[in-house]
């Protein structure tokens, strides 16, 4: 065989193709795209450092804009011991300087590099402590059709040490396969079977056991951005200095021509799939669904988005989005909109309106 190399498998992020060698055998990559391929290749994650001048007037905007809408003072008092975070969802949406980490033009040509296909922003998280999340895969909360083209970039605000709640990782557990609904004997549309995140966390927890795998740690300096693909096991160390700040941000990012869905609320042969709604925060329109070059129907996503619970709750009279999603971090982390789940999954789980 010679010339150019065709890739038989365009629906594989290039960077987990099992033709990687000869997709970035390519002589145009750069030294250090090549470098960060490699380590996602092999480990699922790779350190960079964020590529804006002006990062350290990034983060001191970022940080005085946000401190006030955090609860501090039930966090120390309450939520610390209960292992809940802090954290603002789609911050990007009124602050500049969270949108400008999230649009980054030199980190979304790496990301688009990496998968072979256009990389767009669809989420940000702001934390100001230490997450303590534990170890997931991002893969069932947001995924694709083809699976995989989707990954977080998490930039520290700050310099992070052990005792604020670091991140931790199991390098090559992306490689692992990727377990849905149907794997641990969930239907999510049908209110009669009942489960939470906790059947996924026992889940992965022998998994890291059957695979003897051994975590890494990760105590970034400011400005340092570690990118993660959606099946590497990841999570939070605990944040044992409460007195200490663990100010980061985390963008979500999906690449074009997929589907974009929920796995943890759909059953895709039970007829429910939970599309996701979503804007690309560059452009700031709508978009598509698509399958194989093909735009999905708007018809096939609405049946399907309905069809994910038969039953709806009538929202409490006082219900609060905001307490609803600091009582259930799960959804907020998953970054479902709160009366819909409350709406679909909530009433019937037994979920909390707000933290005890």
């Amino acid at each position: 065989m010679s010339g150019k190399f065709t890739n038989l498998l365009p629906g594989v992020p290039s960077v987990e193709s099992p033709f990687f060698k000869q997709i970035f055998a390519d002589p145009s990559i750069d030294a250090e795209t090549l470098r960060v391929a490699t380590d996602l290749n092999r480990d699922g994650y790779a350190i960079i450092k964020f590529p804006d001048d002006d990062f350290d007037a990034i983060a001191a905007g970022i940080k005085s804009s946000l401190h006030d809408q955090y609860d501090w003072a039930t966090w120390r008092e309450k939520w610390y011991d209960a292992k809940v975070g802090l954290r603002v969802l789609d911050a990007w949406k009124t602050d500049e300087n969270v949108r400008r980490i999230a649009t980054n033009a030199k980190v979304i040509d790496l990301l688009s590099k990496l998968f072979g296909r256009q990389a767009w922003p669809f989420q940000t998280l702001n934390f100001p402590v230490g997450t303590q999340q534990h170890v997931h895969s991002d893969s069932i909360h947001f995924s694709s059709v083809p699976e995989r083209f989707m990954c977080g970039v998490w930039t520290a605000l700050e310099d992070i040490g052990e005792d604020a709640g670091p991140l931790l990782y199991y390098p090559g557990s992306h490689k692992w396969p990727v377990y849905t609904n149907e794997h641990i004997g969930y239907c999510a549309t049908e209110p009669v079977t009942e489960t939470n995140k906790m059947d996924y966390e026992t889940m992965w927890d022998a998994l890291i056991e059957a695979h003897g795998a051994t975590p890494a740690i990760f105590t970034p300096k400011k400005g340092e951005s570690v990118i993660w693909l959606s099946n590497l096991l990841h999570g939070g160390l605990e944040h044992n200095n409460k007195e200490k700040t663990r100010w980061s941000q985390v963008t979500h990012y999906y690449f074009e021509g997929c589907a974009y869905y929920r796995p943890f609320r759909s059953d895709p042969f039970y007829g429910s799939i939970y599309f996701s709604k979503m804007n690309d925060m560059i452009i700031g329109k709508p978009v598509k669904h698509q399958y194989s070059g093909f735009d999905i129907p708007e018809s096939f996503i609405d049946s399907s988005f309905n069809n994910c619970s038969a039953q709806k709750a009538v929202i409490p009279a006082d219900f609060d989005p905001q307490q609803y999603l600091l009582a259930n971090p799960d959804v907020f982390e998953a970054g479902e909109d709160p009366v819909l789940h409350y709406r679909l999954h909530g009433w019937r789980e037994g979920r909390r309106l707000r933290p005890e």
